[in-house]
């Protein structure tokens, strides 16, 4: 055997072996359990801003069946509004957009099963003439067992123009402080059939801007023997309350009842002055701030009788 083919059997024998044993050189990957891969999320304009759903396929192929985690980033704060198919999803801290943990909706994953759903958005902003877009958008995927291999894919969010382009979006940026105000009217408590004081103070909240928020609160301090028993529309209501109807739009508008209760031992007259404080809340429950902290407060007269 010459030289030559006995150097070029010792160098096919170590390069079989490099392969075998997974030290770098020509070694191949193992395939991932999982894969993800999304579409395009395109918002399309419509009567309360913004509204559109990114296409999603994962591909699982695990050893056995299992369910598999998602975890999305928002590309806008406050943008996320489900999957489809629905399936039950958890919120973590705003910094200022959020991380959602889900599951792939649909139960678990056959080995070798591709699986596609949705995951829905709405922007809660005033529609434009121009195109606009904005990053940061990611979803990613793990089996949960206790050597996952994952996936992730990125994505950015592209605003229609209320034109019907797409071309040569600008940029989105969203408000990063909410600016709203609120105005109350004064209270004429009647007396009830028990014999008991009962009223409304009438309530107006106005928002500008488009910073996130899930909601925005009514908190009342009331004159001495006052007491608040609800809010009309019907929402949560405690020591504060909630106004009804979710997120607001730019420039809207909303009025809405405080119901509250003087016991019947008090005489009719002046009762004194009470007041409503208007609060944003976003992600687990913080209080937002506020542009104008001045117009956040509004005064109202209590009277019985």
């Amino acid at each position: 055997m010459t030289r030559t083919m006995t150097r070029r059997l010792v160098a096919g024998a170590l390069g079989a072996a490099v392969a075998l044993t997974g030290l770098p050189g020509t070694a191949v990957a193992a395939p991932r359990d999982t894969a993800i891969s999304v579409g395009r999320l395109v918002l399309e304009p419509t009567d309360r801003g913004y509204a559109g759903s990114l296409p999603v396929t994962v591909t699982y192929r695990g050893p056995e069946a299992s369910y598999l985690d998602l975890t999305i980033t928002e590309p806008v704060p406050g943008a996320f509004a489900g999957l489809d198919p629905a399936d039950p999803c958890s919120y973590g801290v705003a910094q200022p957009a959020r991380t959602i943990y889900c599951q792939v909706p649909g139960g678990p994953l056959q080995r070798g099963e591709r699986r596609r759903f949705t995951v829905d958005f709405q922007v809660f902003t005033t529609t434009r003439t121009y195109p606009m877009i904005t990053p940061g958008g990611q979803i990613g995927v793990t089996t949960g067992d206790r050597n996952p291999k994952n996936d992730t894919a990125t994505f950015a969010a592209l605003f229609r123009a209320t034109t019907g382009s797409l071309r040569a979006p600008r940029s989105y940026v969203r408000d990063t402080s909410t600016d709203a105000a609120v105005a109350a009217g004064p209270a004429a408590l009647t007396r009830q059939e028990d014999g008991s004081w009962l009223g409304r103070v009438p309530v107006t909240i106005r928002v500008a801007g488009d910073a996130p928020h899930d909601g925005y609160w009514l908190t009342p301090t009331l004159p001495s023997g006052v007491e608040i028993v609800g809010i009309e529309p019907i929402e949560a209501c405690t020591a504060s309350c909630l106004v009804a109807g979710g997120v607001f739009m730019p420039g809207e508008e909303r009025e809405v009842s405080l119901l509250i209760r003087a016991p019947a031992e008090v005489s009719p007259g002046a009762l004194g002055t009470g007041s409503v404080l208007l609060n944003a809340t976003f992600g687990w429950g913080d209080v937002l701030t506020d542009i104008d902290e001045a117009d956040n407060t509004a005064s109202f007269d209590v009277t019985a009788g």
